[in-house]
């Protein structure tokens, strides 16, 4: 009987049961059935019922915590997240390698007998997991690779994840990157299960695994078959002394935590490029989806040699797979009205497997790519998934076009108001003109309005917007911030508790930033990077509304066009309207103010933003110089200060060397802004 058992019992019973996981989990040997660790389980349950002073955190019956969270709340990187360069062919491989290979050579080292830790690259969602004193008490998603969101409830319920370090040795502070993804039999698993309780049926495993990440409620993550494989370290404290990066691995997997068991280390191009092969060929076998492989330099020493730029190390890259393609035939061409009424043609295709990926529709983009490539309902056609990921129609087999195929007319009028379609002066887009009359443009300025960059309402997601709307529920933006718990739990799959949260996060959405508010408004060609230059020159919503054409061209990088569109916009009697409404529901942000003038390192300094940004976004990089007193342009001249190139900089950067033109990196706005 559990009474039987003392405290020193329970414990070893419990780090019985977390041995027996590791077993499971990590070595694939496990050492006792199923039903005997059931038992065991069981054992336990019964002895934290008559002691529960005695359960802590590490117990394995503490993976579900009881209550759903309200939101997700942000977590900051102690290091950042930063992504991988790429190569698509063995001529960029052998780049790569002779890149590496110059690189140590020109700092001393003979390169001759370089070797690769090499992995595959799983096709799931990035997450940092944090340890501290060998207890799980953190963990967050990549995001922006600077911030993530807080999952640790949802890292929880993970069963090869342990919630304490194995072993007597770990560090104080372990923080250990790596990839979260659903087993393909898992998710076939799950599917099915989805479809007899009528739940939602998810696209792929990739899909999945972010899906079930960011539930609320993390009973519900408990029940996907999620999988986790470590593949890096950020933090140690006090710091280890290793030699290869292997070597971390295998610390890592001692430690109680999953690592890929086709990691191998290989020697030189050769060994990457017979890894790869060897990985590609077992692809459509694994129990995980990849998209590539992954090398990095496995002597540690070289890695800080070779450093980085400034979103990717040197050291390191990913080896993709060639985007699938497969053949099937149009059905249908229709179009869709998009949330600034622009008219879309999409392709509606015989259901085909491309990538491990059901793939029934393809956008076309616009009436000029329809008439290059000359698509027409009845074609058999290529489909690629572009990065794995959009599908997009390659070519029409033409050899197998029917007879009777007619080329596609755009329609005149709109397909959900009927409104007569315009072509506006210097566009090839049709558009409709009726903006939130059109129900189709509602739900997408509803969209956009409650988005992460924009309002960040909680909760609200697509199929919901399409419901409040459908029912008449919400007919502006401001009627979100009038619904009642009653008419919303009406709602097909709602409930009194989801309405709740849903009212919840629409409240709590009512204090914002004013670029925040601005950006959600919808404004044609009013991205946040504009939205942010409004906010901070102008400082206020009358001002801003107020504003003509000509003032507002001379602020930063607004031209003709984008003044245009926002004066527009603001004349508009139902957009004033709009916004009053929002006003009156109580959206407010606090004042925007002057930065110090300590702060202002970059008084009077032109800087250009080129190539991909890793650490900030685009957006924050720019509000972060501008807050320094620098003008952010858009072009490389001789009166530009610096240039701050990310990955995959092309003319800008050039020009910029030619012009001996200071070239900059993300590190150094980050030295900047400390």
């Amino acid at each position: 009987m559990s009474s039987q058992f003392s405290r020193t019992e329970y414990q070893q019973l419990k780090q019985q049961l977390n041995e027996h996981a590791y077993h499971y989990y990590v070595l694939d040997e496990p050492q006792i059935a199923d039903a005997q660790y059931d038992q065991l389980y069981q054992q336990l349950l019964r002895i934290e019922q008559q002691h529960p002073d005695w359960v802590t955190q590490d117990s394995p019956t503490q993976r579900v915590a009881d209550q759903p969270l309200a939101k997700f709340t942000q977590i900051k990187h102690a290091q950042p997240m930063l992504s991988l360069g790429n190569v698509f062919s063995a001529e960029e491989l052998t780049d790569f390698v002779q890149r590496i290979s110059k690189l140590l050579e020109q700092a001393g080292e003979s390169s001759n007998s370089l070797s690769f830790s090499a992995e595959p690259k799983l096709d799931g969602l990035a997450v940092s997991i944090r340890y501290e004193h060998g207890h799980l008490i953190q963990a967050a998603t990549r995001g922006d690779g600077s911030t993530g969101e807080d999952i640790t409830a949802n890292i929880k319920t993970i069963q090869s994840i342990p919630l304490v370090l194995r072993g007597d040795t770990y560090p104080d502070v372990l923080e250990v990157r790596g990839e979260v993804v659903m087993p393909r039999d898992g998710f076939a698993r799950y599917n099915q299960w989805a479809l007899s309780h009528d739940e939602k049926v998810f696209a792929n495993p990739r899909n999945a695994a972010a899906g079930s990440l960011r539930q609320l409620d993390p009973k519900k993550t408990a029940q996907r078959p999620l999988a986790f494989y470590a593949y890096s370290v950020g933090v140690i404290e006090p710091r280890h002394e290793f030699e290869l990066h292997s070597e971390v691995l295998a610390w890592i997997k001692s430690l109680g935590l999953p690592v890929n068991h086709l990691n191998q280390v290989v020697q030189g191009e050769q060994g990457c490029a017979k890894f790869y092969q060897s990985i590609g060929d077992q692809r459509a076998t694994l129990n995980f989806d990849i998209d590539g492989v992954v090398y990095k330099v496995d002597k540690l020493q070289y890695q800080d040699i070779l450093g980085f730029v400034t979103k990717a190390p040197r050291w390191a890259t990913a080896h993709k797979f060639p985007a699938e393609e497969a053949t099937t035939v149009v059905e249908n061409i229709d179009v869709q009205v998009g949330r600034t009424g622009s008219i879309t043609p999409v392709a509606r295709l015989q259901a085909v497997n491309v990538g491990g990926v059901n793939v029934t529709n393809a956008t076309l983009h616009n009436e000029d790519e329809i008439r290059r490539k000359d698509v027409r309902v009845g074609d058999t056609v290529f489909v690629r998934r572009a990065g794995d990921v959009i599908p997009e129609v390659v070519k029409v087999v033409l050899a197998k076009r029917p007879a009777d195929t007619q080329p596609f007319m755009m329609p005149d009028h709109c397909p959900v108001c009927d409104s007569v379609l315009l072509k506006l002066e210097g566009e090839a887009v049709l558009r409709c003109p009726a903006g939130l009359s059109c129900d189709a443009q509602l739900k997408e300025s509803i969209k956009h309005f409650a988005s992460r960059k924009g309002m960040d309402i909680e909760g609200l997601g697509d199929k919901l917007v399409e419901q409040l709307v459908d029912s008449g529920l919400v007919n502006s933006p401001a009627d979100l911030y009038h619904l009642s718990e009653v008419k919303v739990a009406g709602l097909a799959r709602m409930a009194q508790k989801s309405a709740q949260n849903l009212l919840f996060g629409i409240e709590q959405s009512k204090t914002t930033t004013l670029a925040r508010f601005i950006y959600s408004l919808g404004i044609r060609e009013v991205g946040e990077a504009t939205a942010l230059t409004l906010a901070n020159h102008l400082k206020n919503l009358t001002d801003i509304m107020a504003s003509d054409q000509e003032s507002l061209q001379q602020l930063p990088d607004i031209g003709a066009v984008v003044a245009a569109r926002i004066t527009q916009y603001f004349a508009v009697p139902e957009n004033q309207q709009v916004i009053a409404e929002l006003l009156a529901a109580g959206i407010n942000w606090p004042a925007v103010t002057e930065p110090s003038a300590g702060a202002l390192l970059l008084v009077d300094k032109v800087v250009v933003l080129t190539g991909k940004l890793s650490v900030f976004t685009r957006a924050d990089a720019k509000k972060h110089l501008q807050q320094l007193g620098a003008k952010v342009t858009s072009s490389v001249s001789a009166k530009t200060d610096y240039v701050l190139a990310g990955e995959n900089a092309g003319s800008k950067l050039t020009k910029a060397q030619e012009l001996n033109i200071p070239v900059v990196d993300e590190a150094w706005l980050q030295a900047m802004l400390n």
